[in-house]
């Protein structure tokens, strides 16, 4: 009979605030920050510094993380990039996942919306840049032209121009209707880290570990053609052709501006959604807050710089000349205006130092009136700043710190009724909800090697690094007393059952036995725990883990030389000495009879021994890393193994074979806690995070896990062979235009479904034709269709498999289609075109397969027809629906205006058209006013007050 077993699967996540590997940013509220957790995306409620949604993908199996995030900028839709190139759009207030978009064959390193929020860029490793149309969930199409991995993405025009950035030390502009490159710009001696462009569109920045940061004006093209300039960058505007060497310019060198903390290289350059502040954040603890002029106080800069100058110049005797070399030299309206250069435009404001390591940062969308504007910070210890930046300073208002550790986690314990687990690291205990993984209590503490749970009591022992051992008072949260208990490193502390006492061993070679008792307080209610050190075991070197046997008869100490002594509990004589590691013992337990022991090593091994004789039963090679944690099921010969090759694998200690490997860990897995009754387990890992990994009543079996690891080691093989068996192609200077998608398991399924679905219908038909000839003959047999088309007819059927292929995978399923299958497919898109729902799949079906097998339509007599047909229905149909969409925009175009025009609620289009109108007769008035006289002044005063009224009218 063939054995079974239960499933674990991982059930809980938490300890993590904020993971390094990926951007914050906030939502288009500003009222929540997303924050990367590992594979999951945090949504923090920024006022209560609360978790409010948790992002999860179903990807069941696979160990992705959060690699990039953006936000839409009108809605609650979010775009996440993970390490397997996939990209999935998560609705923040429902906290689903609405698509997932398969293109990048490597983790996503950029996203950025337009401004509509319509279109999704994305760059990656595989130093690619993919546009995606989010409404219609699918790919648009690839761009190549990179050398190395893609930083940084920017729209420019309304989202017709694309700028991106690369580790190859390249800009590249895309031209998005032609769907070219049309400019790359050098300069940078370095890798490029990110860049930006303000809200106006004046200026683009580039942030590399150069000693500057480099800016860009934009050329604009106007309505009907022309070249304009935003800001101060100046192009003639006329009738004829632009020069050749300046028509495919769009950014234009500005100057550069040195950095102040020029240390590191810059990670992150961001404008706030005003405009007025940018934010330069160094790969370090420092990030330095720009003030951005407008163009009216930037050239007011300039003049009184000019006019200091020239003093100057005069008080040395030496004759005037006119500001005309400059190399950031900007013409203004008039022609002899000075030049405006980068220092006259960005001021360094301030600079906000964090007490470690930053990660990233986000400006929050919307700010109040008292501040500029506020400035979220995520640390690489798993923390979250939240700084209000003022005109005069800066000032942290809110740090997320309490739900996480700020380092490793370095053991775990839980209470004997499984209710509490705790935590330690490197300056904090921390005592957990094991079941919903919400934070109990923070306790300051030193370095927490090891620790356990007093049972039946609200107190708990840690063993430090420094050699203390800490008393701690769950209920109150407090550390009640530190004992001096050993002169070196608490490595390990082991309760002796059915005792109130406990075993430490320390890296001073002893090993050193206590009794604990828990005393009432006379003057007090409360409870104190008083612990006595009874008895000291000298040893030959450091004691690094150590054990007490279920009857409490032996005692086991792990050494520093790589063996493990057995000693008799009550008279400490060597029992047992266990040789057979080659490096020291990490780890060990005993199981619940005390017939075995298991002891995991820095040598990558499990052995198995018999406590009765210490013979080595079985020596497993369990992890591709050290073992860093062993523990037995309860009342089993079951165990778990952890190592630093991050994964978590169960094993039958009777059979020495493999059960399950639990992957979910990003780092090293440094501890490993199991519940009293083995029905979960609990891990702590380097990543920070805190897993919970519960026993499930699905049962398994050995040889189906092994084939399942068998199958997966094959594919990943024969996946390496293809990427070395074919190598990169060589993509020119100007870039190239690719198909959107890859090859993948869904695409290949939905290809053969499609394939299945049209051999069916073939037979179908052909059944068919057959019963209506012998109709014909006069056979009068009834016609029972095919079961397996649920009553559908065979045009019907094929096209319920098309359009259960995702928008996404469509032209790589289609693609993976023999030519004789794509034949047959295109002779039902005539049928299909009769549903006015189906045009746009019908008409995505036909160009791919025309792109694809274009010279063998060509060449097939038999598609003439096909071809013809398509070609006089199709076009008539999409302009049908074009011209439906264009009336439905403009009847909601004229209904909005309508609705503005009723109510005091305006839209958000017309609100700004209204505060651009007022702005402009401010700036209008500002000019008239500061040059004419006091009767002026008095006139124009009237006119301003008439004009506000007309514009109001008007609104």
């Amino acid at each position: 009979m063939v054995k079974s077993y239960l499933r674990y699967e991982q059930a809980a996540v938490f300890g993590v605030i904020s993971s390094g590997d990926s951007n914050i940013t906030y939502d288009s509220s500003g009222k929540h920050l997303l924050a990367p957790a590992l594979e999951k995306v945090g949504v923090w409620h920024v006022r209560q510094g609360v978790c409010t949604k948790t992002l999860t993908p179903s990807s069941a199996g696979k160990l992705i993380s959060v690699t990039s995030l953006a936000s839409s900028p009108h809605t609650s839709l979010i775009a996440a990039g993970y390490s397997d190139g996939s990209i999935r759009i998560w609705d923040s207030e429902k906290g689903t996942c609405e698509t997932t978009l398969n293109g990048h064959k490597k983790a996503v390193t950029a996203l950025r919306y337009d401004k509509l929020g319509s279109k999704l860029a994305s760059g990656s490793k595989d130093d690619d840049i993919i546009l995606w149309d989010v409404v219609g969930e699918s790919g648009l199409y690839r761009l190549r032209g990179h050398r190395d991995q893609v930083t940084d993405l920017v729209f420019l025009n309304s989202g017709k121009k694309l700028v991106s950035s690369s580790k190859d030390k390249f800009l590249k502009v895309w031209d998005l209707d032609t769907q070219h490159c049309m400019q790359t710009i050098s300069g940078h001696h370095s890798e490029i880290w990110s860049i930006d462009v303000d809200p106006e569109e004046r200026f683009l920045v580039s942030g590399s570990a150069d000693a500057e940061l480099r800016f860009y004006t934009i050329k604009h093209e106007s309505e009907d053609g022309q070249s304009i300039s935003n800001g101060n960058g100046i192009v003639t505007v006329g009738s004829g052709d632009p020069p050749i060497h300046t028509k495919w310019e769009v950014l234009k060198m500005f100057g550069e501006l040195p950095r102040k903390s020029n240390e590191g290289r810059v990670a992150t350059v961001r404008f706030n959604k005003s405009g007025n502040l940018l934010a330069c954040q160094v790969a370090g603890k420092t990030v330095d807050i720009f003030h951005v002029l407008d163009e009216d106080e930037s050239k007011r800069k300039a003049k009184r710089r000019l006019h200091r100058k020239k003093e100057k110049k005069s008080a040395k005797g030496a004759p005037d000349v006119l500001e005309n070399g400059d190399k950031n030299r900007v013409v203004g309206e008039e022609g002899n205006s000075p030049a405006v250069t980068v220092p006259d435009v960005f001021k360094l404001l301030q600079t906000i130092r964090a007490s470690k390591k930053i990660c990233s940062i986000s400006f929050c969308p919307n700010t109040t009136k008292s501040l500029m504007a506020t400035l979220a910070l995520s640390l690489n210890n798993n923390l979250l700043e939240f700084y209000s930046i003022g005109s005069d300073a800066t000032n942290k208002t809110l740090s997320v710190e309490l739900q996480g550790h700020r380092s490793d986690v370095r053991s775990v314990a839980l209470s004997s009724d499984n209710t509490l687990l705790m935590s330690t690291s490197h300056n904090a205990v921390k005592i957990w909800n094991p079941s919903t993984g919400s934070c109990l209590r923070t306790i300051d503490s030193g370095y927490g090697m090891c620790g356990f749970i007093i049972p039946n009591s609200e107190c708990a022992l840690v063993g430090t690094k420094s050699g203390t051992m800490e008393i701690i008072n769950i209920g109150s949260g407090t550390c009640i007393e530190s004992v001096e208990a050993h002169g070196g490193s608490v490595m390990s502390i082991a309760a002796i059952p059915n005792e109130n006492g406990f075993v430490t061993g320390s890296a001073d070679h002893d090993v050193k036995f206590w009794e604990y008792e828990v005393k009432q307080k006379s003057a007090q209610n409360s409870k104190q725990l008083v612990v006595s050190n009874v008895r000291t075991m000298k040893m030959n070197d450091d004691a690094l883990v150590v054990a007490v046997s279920p009857d409490a008869k032996y005692i086991l100490v792990a050494l520093l030389d790589c063996t493990v002594k057995v000693f008799f509990m009550d008279s400490l004589k060597l029992f047992l000495s266990l040789y057979g590691h080659k490096l020291p013992v990490l780890c060990m337990d005993t199981s619940s009879d005390g017939d075995l022991i298991v002891t995991g090593s820095a040598d990558k091994n499990l052995k198995i021994w018999g406590l009765d004789f210490g013979d080595c039963h079985k020596s497993l090679f369990a992890h591709e890393d050290s073992v860093t944690a062993v523990r037995f099921v309860p009342n089993t010969h079951y165990m778990f193994s952890a190592g630093k090759d991050r994964i978590v694998k169960y094993w039958d200690a009777d059979k020495f074979q493999l059960l399950l490997t639990l992957e979910g860990h990003h780092a090293e897995v440094w501890c490993l806690g199991i519940s009293n009754r083995g029905d979960f387990i609990v891990t702590g890992s380097h990543d920070r995070s805190i897993r919970r990994w519960d026993r499930t009543e699905e049962p398994f079996f050995i040889e189906e896990e092994e084939e399942k690891r068998q199958l997966e080691m094959i594919e990943s093989e024969l996946d390496n062979v293809v990427e070395s068996r074919y190598p990169k192609e060589e993509i020119p200077e100007v870039g190239a235009v690719a198909l959107v998608g890859k090859t993948s398991k869904e695409t290949v399924t939905a290809a053969d479904a499609i394939i299945d679905a049209i051999d069916i219908s073939d037979a179908e038909l052909k059944r068919l034709a057959e019963h209506e000839e012998e109709k014909s003959r006069g056979s009068v047999a009834d016609f029972k269709p095919n079961s397996l088309m649920n009553g559908l007819s065979p045009s019907e059927y094929v096209l319920r498999a098309c359009s259960n292929v995702q928008t996404n995978d469509l032209e790589q399923t289609l693609l993976a289609l023999p030519f004789s299958d794509a034949l047959k497919l295109m002779s039902y898109l005539k049928d299909w075109t009769l549903n006015h729902d189906k045009v746009e799949l019908v008409c995505k079906i036909a160009l791919v397969l025309h792109q694809t097998h274009y010279n063998q339509l060509v060449s097939t007599t038999a598609a003439r027809p096909m071809l013809t047909a398509l070609n006089q229905i199709l076009y008539p149909e999409v302009k049908e629906l074009k011209d439906l969409i264009g009336h439905n925009l403009a009847g909601l175009e004229h209904l909005k205006q309508l609705m503005a025009s009723r109510s005091d609620a305006l839209f958000q289009d017309a609100k700004s058209k209204l505060q651009e109108i007022r702005a402009q007769h401010s700036k209008r008035l500002h000019a008239r006013t500061s040059t004419g006289g006091e009767h002026n002044l008095s006139k124009k005063r009237k006119t301003k007050n008439n004009k506000s009224n007309d514009g109001h009218a008007w609104v």
